[in-house]
């Protein structure tokens, strides 16, 4: 589904990525471990137009979408869950969603439906403000306005950042469900654990570089993973 080959950006003389290369498989969730200042949100926004690499390409279901602007990227099945959430804090949660929606032709009562029977607390929030949410109810908003937008691959960054636990495995079961239903899913967690359990493969950055990449399952007894990403002694 996505090829990434020897993609380089740059910060004006700094130099984020290092001539990355990686793949995503339609059906998958892929994973992508790292230290703070990795590279990781980097790569996200490169993913969704953001910041355009200055080598290398990007390839999408075939086509070519290394220089394709931010702005298209949800008409061609892409969908970015920045970090931070980023919603409508004046909006309501029914206006998220349908901002999620903007710019796609047809009727979107269907998928609010849809995106109400997946978080049935946002049905009960759905005239709330957005900034009146709680965290975890505005990750769930967030998760939901990208999927207004249908996309076939859905990139997200750090999903349970600031989570209590319990909202935490909410929302990556959540994710788990979004996947079987046929979303293709690249996700940035700081919870390595709990994102090589949920993953079927996984690639380790470091210094804007990707340094190995094995399936989730190998990656979890990875003795490097283990020590640097797990806290375990090995």
């Amino acid at each position: 589904m996505l090829q990434v080959t020897n993609a380089v950006v740059r910060y004006g003389s700094i130099t984020a990525l290092h001539g990355i290369s990686f793949n995503v498989e339609a059906g998958e969730i892929v994973t992508l471990l790292g230290a703070n200042g990795a590279g990781k949100t980097t790569t996200l926004r490169m993913l969704s137009g953001l910041h355009a690499p200055t080598e290398g390409s990007i390839v999408f279901e075939g086509n070519d979408v290394t220089l394709t602007k931010a702005h298209q990227f949800t008409g061609l099945g892409i969908s970015h869950v920045p970090e931070g959430r980023r919603i409508f804090p004046q909006m309501t949660v029914e206006e998220n969603l349908e901002m999620g929606a903007f710019g796609r032709r047809g009727p979107i009562a269907e998928d609010m439906e849809k995106m109400y029977e997946t978080f049935p607390i946002l049905k009960d929030r759905r005239k709330q403000m957005g900034g009146n949410l709680s965290g975890g109810e505005q990750q769930m908003l967030a998760i939901a306005r990208a999927l207004m937008g249908r996309p076939r691959l859905l990139l997200l960054d750090e999903p349970s950042m600031g989570l209590a636990p319990m909202i935490a495995e909410t929302i990556f079961r959540i994710i788990g469900e979004i996947r079987d239903s046929g979303t293709t899913v690249f996700l940035v967690e700081q919870n390595a654990a709990q994102a090589l359990r949920l993953a079927d493969r996984g690639y380790v950055m470091e210094n804007g570089r990707i340094v190995f990449g094995d399936t989730a399952a190998n990656l979890l007894i990875d003795e490097r993973v283990r020590a640097v990403y797990l806290g375990e002694e090995v």
